[in-house]
């Protein structure tokens, strides 16, 4: 392990969505609250979500005033707030104009991702800032690696198949994930409304 933990630069970020949400597992998500303090917390889930194909991804709409963000090179963020209530935070991967991000699920004393944001008082502000410039939030390797378990991604059956059974959520199993670990498999279908599926699709990353 190293003696210090080192700020991750833009190279790490620009690898392909699937690659960085893995590569995340163990790393430090650090944030400057508005009372200047800094609090450093471990990632332990993510999701990766490859646009435009991905029809569980936002950027499978193509881009927007609401995920313009996601355009951007690897590093910036892209939160949004879903159902009305959490805003959540994803980190853009890979090139400009090659949109993919990671959803941050779980870090440690927050597992899900609305807790998440709760937790680093995410807000619109956010939005968009570059995690390898900001003296806000940004990301640290202090040299932990830490093994994680791949299941498909959750609550995404709108999106069909393949994406449904696509392996992309990553997580490292502890005690306290065992305690709140959702359901994961092969949804049962049912009917769902054109509304619901909208809104469904709109908030994609779920709690």
């Amino acid at each position: 392990m190293k003696s210090s933990s080192e700020r991750i630069g833009r190279e790490f970020f620009k690898d392909d969505v699937v690659d960085v949400s893995q590569k995340l597992i163990g790393k430090l998500l650090c944030r400057k609250f508005s009372d200047e303090t800094i609090k450093k917390f471990r990632i332990n889930e993510t999701e990766a979500y490859r646009g435009p194909d991905d029809l569980a991804c936002h950027a499978s709409k193509g881009k927007t005033e609401r995920t313009k963000a996601f355009f951007l090179e690897g590093g910036h963020l892209y939160v949004y707030m879903c159902y009305g209530i959490h805003w959540l935070i994803n980190i853009v991967t890979g090139n400009a104009d090659e949109p993919q991000a990671t959803l941050i699920r779980g870090i440690e004393t927050a597992p899900g991702p609305g807790r998440v944001g709760s937790r680093l008082e995410i807000s619109k502000d956010l939005y968009g800032i570059d995690l390898c410039t900001s003296d806000i939030m940004w990301l640290e390797d202090d040299g932990v690696k830490w093994d994680y378990i791949s299941t498909p991604r959750i609550g995404i059956d709108y999106a069909g198949e393949p994406w449904i059974s696509k392996p992309w959520r990553y997580y490292h199993e502890t005690e306290e994930s065992k305690k709140v670990a959702p359901k994961v498999g092969k949804p049962k279908k049912k009917k769902i409304s054109q509304s619901k599926k909208q809104r469904l699709a709109d908030d994609s990353y779920s709690d």
